[in-house]
């Protein structure tokens, strides 16, 4: 037996997929605006992860250009079948429903397969069944006209796979379960016993989350709805219970008769997320050809004990997070808004040392500035980072607590005079404000966040002194809902001239997130 401890994978890790080859599971992630996109992770007992990698980590893969931070990549699902991995998704900013393949799940991934317009919507699947064949399933707006907002059904269609096209008709195969249900999205299809199963998320991704079954004998065919659906939801327990807004399911087996589920959900701190959605487990029962999410709790638990034998590994998934630069390689936690290039960083200008130039891209701006993040895991954490800096006139460098364009937190050093200063300054829709401005020495930097419960202080630390720079920041303008939007915050290192020419750069020595 082994412990899993909810959730298995903390901070930004929305819409989750899951799937298992022999003894291997892997699971990915929606990374909207963020580059490189669609992480993806690595257990051999449920309960402990390690990043594989990035699926989507060139170019080609991800064009994400002029998008939102909420825009992007949505809903990736992931599927293993006769020796390959298939990860499919939606681009909703370039190039809408796509295919990646590879024989490995750590990669090197295919180039896109679009699907074009015949694939319409958004969190689309693919199912396998014991012929051989591929089903699309996803879903659309409602073909008849959207009498409401959020009124769409999934549909199916076979995929060709030599071709990667979608073949012959399609078919709505169901509405969800509610009366003028919204957003039926997220669907899943398996074949258990001798139905075939349509697994969904309804009700928005918010408080009126949940999970809902169908099921069919025949794939091309309107489903019958579990009678006791949603099957799973914590939207009757109320905004101040400690997990909310569950829901998006994938379904996994263990090989041994086992089911399990992996889901969203957030934790809230004074009712506001600011981790976005999280990735939890849940045991599944089966009772009456029906599934039973956590028999006899109905809610998901802190703990579970899982009958696999327990699997470490070196580099797993944890609340601390340090990050060094010795390598020619940018550690896969880090996150760059729309690219992560060297036209940005370089790893190889002094080593040791990750150096990000001063470019006239703004973090303010919805473009991809000089900006490489971690997630925040926890609202009680401390971020560190190391930088030497020689600013110009209006250059800035130093760190961010980023949740979109319009609403995050600089820590920056700024020439002033002949001095360099720091400045700590909030940006909440939009608006700029500076809370304080601290003059500091020269040479190596430290900047400190320390955050509890949605309060920070900030720290400067140079030539040997620390101040305190800023105390009893609110953290709560930085949340998902009073921000808007789907992904939780990162932390990170930032560089600009502010729309200015520059050749200048920051050298930043180390980041580190400690949960605290």
């Amino acid at each position: 037996m082994v412990k899993a401890v909810n959730p298995v994978l903390s901070g930004f890790y929305p819409d989750p997929s899951i799937c298992r080859a022999g003894k291997d599971f892997y699971m990915v992630n929606s990374s909207f605006a963020y580059f490189p996109g669609v992480p993806i992770f690595h257990s051999r007992d449920l309960a402990h992860w390690e990043q594989a990698g990035n699926i989507l980590d060139r170019q080609e893969l991800l064009p994400l250009d002029g998008s939102e931070i909420s825009e992007g990549i949505y809903a990736p699902t992931i599927r293993y079948n006769n020796g390959t991995y298939y990860m499919i998704t939606t681009n909703v900013s370039h190039g809408g429903n796509f295919i990646v393949t590879a024989e490995k799940p750590e990669g090197p991934w295919s180039g896109p397969y679009y699907l074009g317009e015949e694939a319409k919507g958004i969190d689309p699947s693919l199912f396998f069944d014991t012929d051989g064949k591929c089903y699309y399933t996803g879903t659309r707006p409602n073909p008849e006209g959207v009498r409401y907002n959020g009124d769409w059904e999934i549909w199916i269609q076979e995929l060709d796979l030599k071709q990667m096209k979608l073949t012959g008709e399609s078919m709505a195969i169901w509405k969800g379960a509610l009366k003028d249900v919204i957003w039926p999205e997220g669907p899943h299809i398996y074949k258990i016993g001798d139905y075939y199963y349509l697994l969904h998320a309804e009700g928005g991704t918010g408080p009126e989350h949940s999970i809902s079954v169908a099921r069919s004998r025949n794939l091309f065919q309107w489903f019958e709805g579990c009678p006791r659906n949603p099957v799973f939801t914590h939207r009757n327990l109320g905004m101040d219970y400690p997990v909310i807004y569950a829901g998006h399911g994938d379904l996994v087996d263990d090989g041994n008769g086992n089911w399990y589920i992996i889901m969203l959900a957030s934790r809230p701190c004074k009712r506001h997320s600011s981790m976005g959605r999280e990735s939890f487990l849940a045991e599944v029962e089966w009772e009456n050809g029906w599934p039973v999410i956590n028999p006899g709790i109905g809610k998901l638990c802190k703990s579970m004990e899982i009958p696999l034998e327990e699997y470490r590994f070196a580099n797993e998934i944890s609340h601390h997070d340090h990050l060094h630069f010795y390598d020619n390689k940018l550690d896969d936690r880090l996150l760059g808004i729309h690219t992560r290039n060297e036209e940005q960083y370089s790893l190889k200008a002094r080593k040791g040392f990750l150096r990000l130039f001063t470019r006239k891209e703004k973090i303010e701006d919805k473009t991809n500035t000089s900006y490489l993040g971690i997630r925040q895991k926890d609202y009680c954490f401390e971020v560190r980072t190391g930088l030497e800096f020689t600013p110009a006139n209006n250059e800035s460098a130093g760190l961010v607590y980023y949740q979109n364009h319009e609403n995050h937190l600089r820590m920056e050093i700024k020439k002033k005079g002949s001095s360099n200063m720091f400045y700590v300054v909030e940006h909440i829709k939009g608006i700029s404000n500076i809370i304080s401005g601290t003059e500091i020495g020269k040479g190596m930097a430290e900047i400190i966040l320390r955050a509890e419960n949605q309060k920070a202080s900030v720290y400067i630390k140079t030539e040997g002194e620390q101040k305190l720079a800023a105390e009893n920041i609110n953290l709560l303008p930085y949340t998902t809902e009073e921000a808007g939007g789907f992904v939780g915050c990162t932390a990170g290192m930032y560089a600009s001239s502010n729309g200015e020419n520059s050749s200048n750069y920051a050298d930043f020595a180390w980041l580190s997130y400690d949960a605290v």
